[in-house]
């Protein structure tokens, strides 16, 4: 994939951007817009928040906390799997080990 950009535009509470994409990911930045939207225009509805600037930073926080609530569960779950590996590894050298023993 080249690092070539081009230009989409992207609408986000009525309003249109233009943003540069790398080629081939523009499905990703249109569909990314496309949830920031919805999630903006949900806090935008319940009232409880004015002005667009508030909202976005809102909206970026909750995305935020979420990913790297999500982040946090994935670390733990290699850290988990990383563990039984080598907790394995462990158990076939100690076993290797006591094969040996009468040799040693």
């Amino acid at each position: 994939m080249s690092d070539e950009t081009v230009p989409v535009m992207v609408h986000i509470l009525g309003k249109e951007y233009r943003i540069a994409c790398k080629r081939g990911e523009e499905n990703a930045l249109l569909e990314s817009s496309r949830y920031l939207d919805e999630q903006m225009r949900e806090v935008k509805q319940r009232g409880s928040v004015i002005g667009t600037d508030r909202i976005a930073v809102l909206v970026a926080l909750h995305m935020a906390t979420e990913l790297l609530k999500h982040k946090g569960a994935l670390t733990e779950r290699r850290s988990d799997a990383l563990s039984q590996r080598l907790r394995a590894m462990q158990r076939k050298i100690e076993g290797a080990i006591e094969e040996a023993k009468p040799y040693i």
